[in-house]
Parts: structure tokens; sequence; C-alpha cells
């Protein structure tokens, strides 16, 4: 059964499988545990009746996923209906190839509910681990994007370029359930990206993970003028938003449950990167602010987010964050249900008016 699809815009969760320390309790799960919970989370989203769910791609010791394929097929056997993607596949460092084969024998156990979110990623370890250079980093990316598009339109390609050895009429198998496996680009924040992805004609997932939404708004803007430019139609190019979310009954409650975890989340992910920054309360109530695009809050105060932003970019896709920081399982799931039932229907009904 291939993915269904609602009235109004898609909603449904991603992770990214960091395995960060609970601040409370000072517990660290394993790779095993949180690759478990995942699942779960997966499970509880498709019962629920969320759209879809989406596993990123990290090669480091504190993160659970350096092969979303294999995780979404486990998930593909405990779910029906949800949409599987990853969130997003490090293309740069991929061979394209494997990428489509993996997501193509993941559409046939998924019954034709696979996609791949490509993007540049947020590190780089996987530049030195897979023997690429990371003064490559566009131009491996737009290689492989190329390639990549072509093996989604045919059976057997014949192509040349820089960076890998050349197909001579090579069989691309097996073929996925879906005419087309669904590709789209990730893009955070640079115009570049947002005209590649139009230029490519395939969907634009716009990682916003805080500030004010609005300066995004040239992004979509250039994405869907470089589609038109490309000969594309414009119903065909599609917007996601991605970003980082904690559900609660209030705006307070959420507030006051979620910032041990976001503060301890961004000390770690900040620590990866070599800076030492913790964030005050101060600074995370500035960043959950109603105005802004860190989507905490009640379901109502969440609801005004998402629809505020639909008014802005017209998009067809929200995916929200929500297992970040450590955080016990038990406020995952009862995010996944808060966000099904009392944020995603009015979400739905709303923007299919």
């Amino acid at each position: 059964m291939a993915a269904k699809k609602s009235a109004g815009i898609e909603i449904g969760i991603y992770t990214l499988a960091d395995i960060g320390t609970d601040p409370h309790t000072g517990k660290t799960i394993t790779a095993k545990e949180r690759i478990k919970e995942i699942i779960q989370a997966a499970k509880l989203a498709d019962e629920a009746g969320l759209d879809v769910f989406g596993v990123g791609e990290h090669h480091r010791l504190d993160y659970a996923s350096s092969s979303p394929a294999v995780i979404l097929a486990a998930i593909a056997q405990v779910t029906e209906q949800i949409g599987l993607t990853s969130t997003t596949s490090v293309l740069s460092t991929l061979d394209p190839v494997r990428l489509f084969e993996d997501f193509a024998t993941l559409d046939l156990i998924s019954d034709g509910r696979a996609e791949i979110l490509a993007g540049r990623g947020a590190f780089i370890e996987s530049f030195p681990l897979f023997g690429y250079g990371t003064n490559d980093y566009d131009e491996l990316f737009e290689e492989h994007m190329e390639l990549l598009l072509q093996l989604t339109q045919n059976d057997t390609v014949t192509w040349s370029g820089k960076f890998r050895s050349p197909l001579r009429n090579a069989e691309i198998a097996p073929r996925p359930v879906q005419e087309k496996l669904p590709i789209w680009i990730g893009v955070g924040g640079t115009p570049e990206s947002a005209v590649r992805a139009g230029r490519f004609g395939v969907g634009m997932a716009l990682a916003i993970l805080g500030g004010n939404p609005k300066r995004f708004k040239p992004l979509v803007d250039l994405y869907c003028q470089a589609g038109i430019d490309a000969g594309y139609e414009p119903e065909t190019l599609k917007v996601g938003v991605t970003g980082h979310a904690y559900i609660a009954k209030t705006t307070q409650q959420a507030k006051e449950e979620f910032y041990p975890y976001y503060s301890n989340y961004w000390e770690y992910v900040n620590r990866q990167r070599g800076m030492g920054t913790r964030m005050s309360r101060d600074d995370f109530e500035q960043m959950a602010s109603p105005d802004t695009a860190l989507f905490v809050g009640s379901p109502q105060q969440i609801v005004e987010k998402i629809l505020q932003q639909h008014e802005l970019f017209g998009h067809q896709r929200f995916l929200a964050q929500l297992d970040i920081g450590g955080q016990p399982f038990k406020n995952v799931a009862e995010g996944i249900e808060l966000l099904a039932t009392e944020i995603a229907p009015i979400v739905r009904r709303e923007t299919s008016k």
C-alpha cells in the first residue's frame, strides 16, 4: 500500500538519531536502544495517522543512524501507510547508484512509500571516511545529484563524470514500485542551494531551526523561479519545512519541560563543532517566542506557527524533529500523539481550503 495522501499539507516527524545524555538522570542510552525507540516512534506515528517519517544520516559515535535505508526498511515492516524518507542522505559522499538501489529496495519492501531527501550534510566526517575531499564539496553534490536523477528515470544508464567511474549501459536494479522515486534536496539557508533544487525540479526541504521564518521567503521565491525557468510546471515544485518541536498541553509547560533538553542538545552539537557555547534561559525564551520558527508550545501555538508559515511559503509538507537532547521516549510519544490528534486535523483542514 502506497503512502496515503491527506487533504491539506503532509505532516510528519523526523529524527537524526542523536544519542544525548538525559540532563535530569545523567543516563545515556545505547545505539541499540536508540534505534529501537526510533522504530517504535515510527510505529506510533503511523498508527496515529501522520504522513511521513524521516531518518537522518551521520557517521559519528554520538549518532545511531549511519544507514537510513536499513532503519527505514525495519520501520517498513511495522508500519502500513506512512511515507518513509531519509532526512538527509549525505549525497556528496554517497555513491548515487548504491543510494538509489537501497531506496528502490526500500520502496519494494514498503510497497511504494520510499523517498530520498538529499543534502550536503551538517558535518564533514563522511568525506575522509569515504575518500572524498571537502574542496569538492559543491561539485560532488552537483555531479551526484545529476546521476541520481538519471537513475530514477532509466533502467539502464550510460554516464560519465569526474568523481566516479563511468557507466556504460549499466542495469540499475531493482526498479521501485513507484514510477519515479521522489527526490528532495535539503536546504539550510543558502540561495545557491534553493536555486539548485529548482533547477533540478526536485522538492526543496527547508531546515528552519530558529529566528523569524520570513527570512526564508526569498529562498522559496528563488526555488520556484529557478524551477519555472528550467521548464518545470509550478505545481510540481514542492516545498517542505522541517524544524525542532516540543508540544505540551500549555505553552508554559512545553517551555519548562523542553528547555533543559534543548539547552543540552545545543551544548553537545556546538561541542561537536568545536564551540563551547551554552544556551541561557533568556536565549531560549527568545527562540521560542510566537513570531519565531521554533515549534515549542501548546497545540494551538504550534498550529498558529505552522499556518503562519504556510501563508508565507505555501508549502506542501511539515516535519517536526521531536526527539532531541536526550529526552525519555515517553516525551516523544506524547508529542507524536498531540501532533497527530490536536494539530494535524486543524492544519490539514485549514490548508486544504
